[in-house]
């Protein structure tokens, strides 16, 4: 039997739907891309996240101006945490990507604040491994209570202990003794100090926020119908 050699080498036409069905693909993917990326919020995280290179680079030079400029790019950072958070709960952009870049930022810059600081020898190392150590349990039991629906919600002690460990931190990043001017006077202020001292009741915070966590995740799973 011949074959038909011309219908066997004409190349094949999509159909109209066919056609569509790809343009709407495309135009689903530039929008999903819109919404979860190119909105404030998401990009001032993503702007946290690139500022970490920038403080590990100041803060390693540690002189008394690189110092200080390390605390500015961490106060901007933690600023910029509070703005994105706000604008994303007003403006209603809430998304996917960013429910996951914006606790990892955080997570990411105050965990090499802490390995520096122990690295210039400004904080214990010891401090350094129960925060890290507390956040990773807790990272942890948050993940386990979202798999089992449970809902855990924050206590006011944790708020406390990353309001102590933020200024905390940028006072370790200043480090040194300068003068500030107060409304009575002049005071020096030994910034090593002071950071010590926040990061130190930070710490206890941690603690009782992560033994709170931990009772309330055993409580809510006894509830559970699993249970």
């Amino acid at each position: 039997m011949k074959q038909d050699t011309f219908s066997q080498g004409a190349p094949s036409q999509n159909t109209p739907s066919q056609n569509e069905g790809a343009k709407r693909t495309v135009e689903n993917k530039l929008s999903v891309w819109k919404r979860e990326f190119l909105n404030l919020p998401n990009m001032l995280t993503m702007l946290r996240m690139a500022m970490i290179p920038l403080f590990v680079v100041l803060i390693h030079k540690a002189t008394p101006l690189s110092s200080l400029l390390a605390g500015s790019v961490f106060a901007l950072a933690a600023l910029t945490d509070v703005v994105d958070g706000f604008l994303a709960r007003r403006w209603n952009m809430i998304t996917v990507i960013g429910k996951l870049l914006d606790p990892l930022a955080d997570k990411l810059i105050v965990a090499a604040a802490l390995v520096m600081m122990a690295s210039l020898g400004r904080i214990p190392a010891w401090i350094v491994i129960v925060l890290l150590s507390r956040e990773f349990l807790v990272s942890g039991l948050r993940q386990i209570a979202v798999s089992e629906g449970l809902v855990i919600a924050a206590g006011q002690e944790g708020k406390w202990k990353t309001s102590l460990q933020l200024v905390g931190i940028i006072a370790l990043c200043i480090y040194y003794t300068h003068p500030i001017y107060f409304l009575f006077g002049v005071c020096e202020i030994n910034f090593n100090t002071v950071g010590l001292v926040l990061i130190f009741m930070s710490m206890l915070f941690s603690l009782w926020s992560a033994a709170v966590y931990f009772r309330a995740f055993i409580t809510k799973l006894a509830q559970s119908p699993q249970a």
